[in-house]
């Protein structure tokens, strides 16, 4: 057998020793494994499992071609194992090919894949990216934000992702999308520096995950709501106990139970409307009992009700009875 040539890739957004049976397989059947140098994450989890690594140094692709397809040649049925570098050596697989390509006998060359990306993983790259900004030597901008500089941003950010959602276009919501997770993840990393509470995406991301797990019992635990409104219903329930549980815990008063309590104060008032009218149906309110015919506000506040029992959001009629009006203005 002429020989056999392996490069090894792995993702490094995956842990460098999270190799699948088959890859360690190939490594350990190796008459030899190469890499460019120690520092190569794969490369030390390689070693650190052990198993020799010879280094080649920072050679150009056509040299580095020319060296593991000699190396396969000599090795024979064994082969070799080149452990792709992090950036996957650009370039290599093309001068690989053109060397395999004038040898009569050229040794047989394939691409093991030793771990692949898991769902979420460009967040990870989404944290680095910010750090390395953040970092000494990054951008001077983004090293001044603060919590309070970044609050406009993280607002018009979330404006701009509702209008792209209502516009339809898939590809305008993936951007916006974005900035909006941009504002999560730059808040968790000025979160970091806090010399006395510091905290990072990680802790954000658990409080979330602990609250999801928490506020559907019906999915995780042995809650019982079958139907939207059932789950709307223990989520009040949920929420009060909570309440309740932070009142407790930081001293504090636990009758902040009203229907604008945790509503914020800059919230558009259509929208506040509609969370406060949706607490109170959840807890028996009767939307039909608004009066209609009282003063200017109560008779908005009605006509927000009636737009909720059909089902719509009154933020969303006005939204489209305005860009119509303003369409029937237009000369």
């Amino acid at each position: 057998m002429a020989g056999r040539l392996a490069l090894l890739s792995s993702s490094p957004r995956t842990a460098p020793g999270l190799l699948t049976r088959f890859a360690w397989q190939c490594l350990e059947d190796a008459a030899q494994v190469l890499a460019r140098d120690a520092d190569e994450p794969l490369a030390a989890a390689v070693e650190d499992a052990g198993l020799p690594v010879r280094h080649v140094g920072d050679v150009a692709a056509p040299e580095l071609a020319r060296t593991l397809v000699g190396e396969a040649l000599a090795a024979g049925a064994p082969g070799v194992v080149w452990v792709l570098s992090a950036d996957g050596d650009p370039g290599l697989t093309d001068a690989i090919a053109s060397e395999v390509s004038r040898l009569p006998e050229p040794p047989d060359v394939e691409v093991v894949v030793g771990s692949w990306d898991v769902p979420g993983s460009r967040v990870l790259d989404l944290v680095a990216v910010m750090d390395r900004l953040r970092s000494p030597g990054g951008c001077p901008w983004d090293a001044e934000q603060t919590h309070e500089s970044l609050v406009k941003y993280l607002i018009e950010e979330a404006h701009e992702a509702a209008e792209a959602i209502r516009s339809g276009d898939r590809d305008h919501m993936v951007e916006e999308l974005g900035d909006v997770l941009l504002q999560v993840a730059f808040q968790s990393r000025v979160g970091e520096e806090d010399p006395d509470r510091p905290f990072d995406i990680d802790e954000v991301a658990g409080a979330i995950v602990e609250k999801l797990l928490r506020r559907h019992p019906h999915v995780f635990a042995e809650g019982d709501a079958t139907t939207p409104e059932e789950v709307e219903r223990a989520w009040e329930v949920i929420k009060a106990e909570e309440r309740a549980a932070k009142a407790e815990h930081t001293g504090g008063e636990a009758g902040h139970t009203g229907l604008l309590h945790g509503i914020p104060p800059s919230l558009p008032t259509v929208l506040a409307a509609e969370k406060a009218l949706a607490r109170w149906e959840r807890t028996g309110g009767d939307l039909a009992s608004l009066r209609d015919d009282g003063d200017l506000g109560e008779r908005l506040l009605a006509l927000v009700a009636r737009a909720r029992e059909q089902g719509r959001s009154a933020d969303d009629l006005l939204r489209e009875a305005l860009h119509r009006f303003a369409a029937d203005q237009l000369p």
